[in-house]
């Protein structure tokens, strides 16, 4: 083990682990006019894509875990970088409707390549992308994912100094 994480928490590497793919990602997409907030946005379009799917932001939103205001932000400022096209869905007038634009498909995909290309280089000391390691720790995240986490109630005080 690394000394400088000897000690550390579970939580701590998590958000350690997180922070580092963030950051190698937001410079692997930059080139293309990206950060990493709007790569899961048009990356997660591109997949829904292929399966025939044109979701609403609240469902890209739910799909992706980032807030829906954000991902309403992200969709304009893709929108306005010709990335994606935001339209009304024809099923309920409050909702709108994001896809990619050709120009999106395009610089997507590149995107897509370039990531998976950095997911291989971390996975590699797990045993690359398809090893047993990698699975295996799949199954850990997923497991950790799916628990939810029940938060005390907001009980409205907060310390303050006394007199």
């Amino acid at each position: 083990m690394n000394a400088a994480y000897e000690g550390a928490t579970p939580g701590f590497l998590v958000w350690r682990l997180s922070m580092k793919w963030r950051v190698a990602v937001d410079r692997a997409v930059s080139p293309l006019g990206l950060t990493h907030a709007q790569y899961s946005v048009v990356a997660t379009l591109y997949g829904m894509r292929r399966s025939g799917e044109r979701p609403s932001q609240r469902r890209l939103a739910d799909h992706t875990g980032l807030e829906a205001l954000y991902v309403s932000k992200l969709a304009r400022s893709l929108e306005s970088a010709g990335l994606l096209e935001r339209t009304r869905d024809p099923r309920d007038p409050r909702a709108v409707q994001l896809a990619l634009t050709p120009r999106g498909v395009e610089v997507t995909g590149r995107a897509i390549e370039t990531v998976q290309g950095l997911l291989r280089q971390l996975l590699e000391p797990l045993g690359g992308l398809e090893g047993p390691r990698t699975r295996a720790f799949m199954d850990d995240l997923t497991t950790l994912l799916d628990t939810p986490l029940a938060l005390p109630p907001d009980t409205g005080t907060h310390e303050t100094e006394q007199s």
